[in-house]
């Protein structure tokens, strides 16, 4: 069996074409932009920036900054109490989001695959599936923050050591290789989990009607036999998205930037990037029905590989 990326991402974008603009609905936009800004509302990007100054001072104050934060929240009783408050809301407010978001996958991929506009029926109907979702998501995101403070707590010991033991160059040097390649194998990982839990795990959850535990030991079994084409996949979808960040980035050049604010707006910027969101999920269907019929979601077999509109 010979799989392909190129023709499965044809596919998605005549789908995507063929949805969304042929012919052209506006109110069928925003219905199935609601469903995709539901599907994607747990997904983000971060990233992080450091700068370093001359100062021995300054490095001390960073390193004696745990046991400063905490002296001070010992002292403020009050602040420290709001502030306890206040995570305990904020990790509320997360988990309904993760909630909303997983009964939202599976009616942006509802839509998908039949090519509708509806919010309500698939909310219902995939209640069961969203939940069991949703349990995973939620243990899961939380075991990855988790992972994540380790890695911090153990770059800032190893910063810390570093500074106070006037370690040379090459064990700086050392050091921070690790940390970064640490950090990398932490986005790979966890990047990948993610991923096939999002195009593979979830559409096999809902042709299925089964929840997360059987959706991943259906993709795991196709998984062990076809590693490589899952993995080479990753490595696609990663360049892909740095083909639309860079559209995007363009995009809000000819703008002036105006473009970029309307994306930035929740909601609003999926309505605008629904091409994009449709395209990736279509694709990721197209993909997954290489491996058989069983495993194809689309509910009329056609010849998916003509060029025909």
């Amino acid at each position: 069996m010979q799989i392909n990326y190129s023709q499965p991402l044809s596919a998605g974008f005549r789908r995507m074409k063929n949805a969304l603009f042929q012919p052209f609905d506006i109110n069928k936009w925003f219905k199935i932009g609601f469903t995709a800004w539901l599907a994607g509302l747990t997904d983000c990007g971060g990233n992080g920036s450091g700068n370093g100054g001359n100062s021995n001072t300054n490095w001390e104050e960073f390193f004696n900054f745990p046991q400063t934060a905490w002296d001070w929240l010992m002292n403020n009783p009050l602040w420290a109490n709001l502030i306890l408050v206040g995570l305990i809301l904020l990790v509320i407010v997360i988990s309904v989001c993760i909630w909303v978001s997983s009964r939202g996958k599976f009616m942006f991929l509802h839509n998908v695959v039949h090519n509708k506009a509806e919010i309500s029926k698939p909310w219902h109907e995939f209640r069961k599936q969203g939940n069991s979702l949703f349990i995973f998501e939620f243990f899961f995101g939380w075991f990855a923050f988790a992972v994540f403070v380790l890695f911090i707590s153990y770059c800032f010991v190893t910063g810390k050591t570093l500074y106070e033991t006037d370690a040379s160059k090459e064990a700086v040097f050392l050091g921070i290789a690790q940390m970064v390649l640490l950090f990398l194998g932490y986005l790979v990982v966890f990047g990948y989990i993610t991923m096939f839990l999002k195009d593979f795990v979830v559409p096999l959850m809902y042709k299925n009607r089964v929840g997360v535990a059987k959706g991943w030991s259906m993709f795991l079994v196709l998984f062990a036999k076809k590693a490589l084409p899952f993995i080479f996949y990753g490595l696609f979808i990663f360049v892909l998205g740095i083909a639309v960040a860079i559209a995007i980035i363009f995009f809000a050049v000819i703008t002036c930037c105006i473009g970029l604010l309307l994306i930035a707006i929740p909601y609003i910027g999926s309505v605008l990037l629904l091409p994009v969101s449709y395209t990736f999920r279509a694709f990721s269907l197209e993909f997954l029905s290489q491996f058989g019929e069983k495993y194809n979601l689309f509910p009329v077999v056609t010849d998916k590989w003509n060029d025909e509109n």
